[in-house]
């Protein structure tokens, strides 16, 4: 991990960039040195229109016009988000040749924040998938050890981050698309709150449950970005003392993972959430929404989908509507008791991921079939609608794990000091 970001928080470039030792310009030029191909984070590189953006940023700032903490600063995006004039290729080969018309709704919020766009960061294919290696354009590879999975769908995102290609990248998550990859490769990553940053402009997957979400470093990265994203002013981060933390059981974690992570809340509470339950109602309604959005390609054009995602979608389209109306009768349920959870607790915590990364085009784990144990520990934070943050919890075996911590909307700031206090 040799690009020129590694190493470099998202505040210590913006306190960079104020105090004028360093330039947006120059910074493009060190992001775009450091994108390395043999990882495929990026699918396309804007160096032309990022270039344009910079020498704005650059002029702007000379004449003392400040837009805020990501003005000048190299962003990625994940190529399932518009960014105008560019392609949205959402890694399948339906999409080849499309190029979008008009930003979507949080690349507009960057852009007014000052922010330069780089490029697009490689998708699992429609974002339909955990792991990352299933694209038109490849798999994005870990940074800690290519043969590896990044994690997904926004591995390309999270790659290009934990490499030092970009201090900061957006993501989605549908169901841990961006803790996931942040978990596995050694960053930090942040769903909010259902709802609290604009989809217009995302490509849907399953829309009870799409989130855009951001990579970067550390936590308070990720805090500044969702408050750019979220129009929030620029502040410190308040102190948040004596937090009830409760550490959360209810699905299987590898006997390693569980002890590194938990090392980090010893004394936390254990408390049971009924995470596989969560996980089948994740599963009928997501699998019942990417199929609605999906069924007319299916049907005219199946040889044109990567056959894993062609699978999954055959199997989701047999979903029975009946699941359907049940699942989302069940989680309204599930709202009420997490609710209940979260007036006895502030934050609840346990690992983002329950494994370490497999190696790419690894079907079995020792815990099961790798795409849904990838997914068992995040997806319940989708369907509650609840802000959830990963951040780095030490290695096993030379691999990452991620440290998953939730809270109620409205109370993320408690998620970004207790990681602020945990981090290294």
């Amino acid at each position: 991990m040799t690009g020129f970001f590694a190493g470099r928080t998202l505040d210590g470039v913006r306190r960079d960039l104020r105090s004028g030792a360093a330039t947006a310009a120059g910074l493009l030029d060190r992001a775009l040195e450091s994108i390395d191909p043999s990882l495929n984070a990026f699918v396309t590189v804007d160096a032309e229109g990022a270039a344009a953006a910079a020498r704005a940023a650059d002029e702007e700032r000379a004449a003392g016009r400040d837009r805020g903490p990501l003005h000048g600063v190299p962003v990625a995006i994940k190529d399932i988000i518009d960014v105008a004039g560019l392609p949205t290729g959402m890694g399948s080969a339906h999409f080849a040749g499309h190029v979008a018309d008009r930003d979507a709704a949080c690349v507009a919020r960057l852009r007014a924040a000052g922010a330069v766009i780089v490029g697009k960061t490689t998708t699992h294919e429609f974002a339909y998938g955990a792991s990352g290696d299933t694209a038109v354009n490849g798999p994005s590879r870990n940074p800690h050890d290519p043969s590896r999975i990044s994690g997904g769908s926004s591995g390309g995102s999270a790659v290009a981050v934990a490499a030092g290609m970009v201090p900061l990248a957006l993501g989605t998550d549908t169901g841990g698309s961006v803790r996931i990859p942040a978990a596995l490769c050694g960053i930090a990553g942040f769903k909010p709150a259902y709802g609290a940053v604009p989809v217009e402009g995302v490509f849907p997957l399953s829309v009870s449950f799409d989130h855009v979400g951001v990579l970067a470093a550390t936590a308070a990265g990720c805090r500044t970005a969702y408050r750019v994203l979220t129009r929030q002013p620029e502040d410190a981060l308040p102190r948040h003392e004596g937090l009830r933390v409760a550490w959360i059981e209810g699905a299987p974690v590898a006997d390693e993972v569980a002890e590194a992570v938990r090392g980090l809340l010893p004394g936390a509470p254990a408390e049971r959430v009924e995470l596989r339950e969560l996980r089948r109602v994740f599963a009928a309604i997501q699998d019942s929404e990417a199929y609605e959005v999906h069924a007319e390609r299916v049907a005219d054009a199946p040889e044109l989908y990567r056959p894993a995602t062609l699978d999954r979608l055959r199997r989701a389209g047999e979903t029975p509507g009946w699941r359907y109306v049940r699942a989302s009768r069940e989680r309204a349920r599930f709202r009420e008791e997490a609710a209940g959870l979260l007036r006895r607790h502030d934050v609840l915590a346990l690992p983002t991921v329950p494994i370490t990364a497999p190696e790419i085009g690894r079907e079995e784990c020792a815990l099961g079939r790798v795409q849904p144990t990838l997914l068992s520990l995040t997806c319940a934070w989708n369907v509650l609608g609840l802000p959830a943050l990963s951040v780095p919890a030490g290695t096993v075996g030379g691999l990452p794990v991620g440290l998953q911590l939730v809270t109620s909307a409205g109370r993320e700031d408690l998620l970004f000091a207790l990681a602020g206090r945990l981090a290294p």
